[in-house]
């Protein structure tokens, strides 16, 4: 009966169940990948579970339709049907989500050496990316708050320590605090990676009085420009 039940589908158990249990593995080995790549900036649960259930989705579809060309393109035309509602998300994600399914399509075509031979091939070269921290960027985008006295003169005062420091810096914002008595400057800086802050700050201080400074990164600080 079940014998039967299979051969409808034109397709064999014994393959089928190869093709899932393959799949299965391989999602797990990428959802470990990621795990190890992505420590620092942090991750979420419900990703790492859809890492590890989209290769044998894809696989049992694939090995479910075969040859077949109607339900091929029957598939695609519900894969055009469907919305993501959720937020666009980091380019490094959505490329773990084509490394998940393109690892599924090739299991669920019969090729598991293969699938596995891409598996090792992507994996060593995100870790080669990740050890060497190839593409990172040498600078930090962050915002810079100076409190001077109001009878202090700011301009060109902070330039030099600024340019010492920073790749890049401009002046965003001049507004008045404490009753008049401070302004305030507000800067974007692009800041050296490898540059000291406390340093930096220090050489700030001896120039405007020993009053507040703060240096926030930017993402932290949005409402900076919308006040």
């Amino acid at each position: 009966m079940f014998n039967s039940i299979f051969a409808e589908v034109g397709l064999c158990l014994s393959t089928f169940l190869l093709s899932t249990i393959s799949s299965v593995m391989a999602g797990f080995i990428i959802s470990l990948i990621y795990l190890i790549t992505n420590r620092k900036e942090g991750y979420s649960q419900s990703y790492v579970w859809t890492i590890i259930m989209l290769p044998p989705i894809v696989a049992i579809v694939i090995a479910t339709i075969g040859d077949n060309v109607a339900s091929s393109l029957s598939l695609a035309g519900a894969f055009t049907l469907v919305r993501f509602r959720s937020a666009p998300g980091d380019p490094k994600q959505i490329a773990y989500i084509f490394y998940a399914t393109a690892t599924g399509l090739i299991c669920g075509l019969g090729y598991i050496g293969y699938a596995f031979i891409f598996l090792a091939l992507i994996a060593a070269i995100i870790t080669v990316l990740h050890k060497t921290k190839f593409g990172s960027p040498t600078t930090s985008s962050m915002t810079l708050k100076i409190s001077i006295p109001e009878n202090l003169n700011y301009v060109g005062l902070f330039d030099k320590t600024l340019d010492k420091y920073a790749a890049d810096w401009r002046l965003r914002r001049v507004k008045t605090t404490e009753f008049g008595t401070l302004f305030e400057l507000i800067y974007s800086i692009e800041i050296h990676n490898t540059a000291n802050q406390k340093a930096f700050i220090d050489e700030i201080r001896t120039l405007n009085g020993n009053l507040n400074v703060t240096l926030v990164l930017y993402k932290y600080d949005d409402k900076v420009y919308a006040q």
